[in-house]
């Protein structure tokens, strides 16, 4: 059964091991995250400071987790992050706020098991190929100009140097006198990427061509 140290009231000797478990748990957080891929020094000073700041709300409220999460609510209105987070940083947002729930509601070793354990399974895919797309797909971006017909003009090409071929995204650019025109594509075993450049040049008056693998981090949490 979890013990809660709060169960007599917040004591000096109880707020303490809250506060030093919290900063603790946020620490071993951060440290998981940097060891995962790229980061930002405010975004990984965020995640060690959470953790206390959820648990100070809940300990004003008394415990009450229905009032702190409409509080937790409220600071909605001051965005977290000025441009939208990936899902690994999302992720360590939310991790950080289980732990800062669990120290504020006095359940210390329940924040101290859970803490551990994920940053265990975080570390443990970080590390490995888990969730890694092997299919060698690709992400093809062509620029046309407005006058040709962008769903056909390069068929013939992709059918010689792709065995998967998906159209994406197609947009207007430079004042619409172009195309941009995103696919997904798996070249065939053996053909040279270059000689497929070099033919979609041909039909493309020779503007920019971009082959490069889909954006993601090194771990896409």
């Amino acid at each position: 059964m979890l013990v809660n140290v709060l169960q007599n009231g917040i004591t000096t000797q109880a707020l303490a091991i809250c506060v030093g478990v919290a900063l603790a748990m946020g620490l071993l957080i951060s440290i998981v995250y940097m060891l995962s891929g790229t980061y930002t020094k405010s975004y990984v000073m965020s995640l060690v400071l959470l953790p206390l700041i959820v648990q100070t709300v809940i300990m004003m409220v008394n415990g009450n987790l229905g009032v702190g999460v409409a509080v937790m609510g409220a600071f909605n209105l001051v965005r977290f992050r000025s441009i939208p987070g990936s899902s690994r940083e999302i992720t360590g947002i939310f991790f950080a706020m289980i732990i800062g729930l669990a120290t504020g509601l006095g359940y210390i070793l329940y924040a101290v098991v859970i803490g551990v354990v994920v940053s265990l399974f975080m570390m443990i895919m970080g590390k490995t190929k888990f969730g890694e797309d092997h299919s060698g797909k690709k992400i093809l971006r062509v620029l046309i100009p407005e006058d040709l017909d962008y769903t056909s003009v390069f068929d013939e090409v992709l059918k010689e140097y792709t065995s998967y071929c998906q159209l994406e995204q197609v947009r207007t650019t430079n004042l619409g006198s172009m195309f941009d025109i995103h696919y997904s594509v798996i070249l065939k075993d053996g053909k040279n990427e270059k000689e497929f450049l070099d033919d979609l040049r041909c039909r493309n008056g020779n503007l920019q061509i971009t082959l490069s693998r889909p954006v993601s981090t090194k771990v896409e949490m």
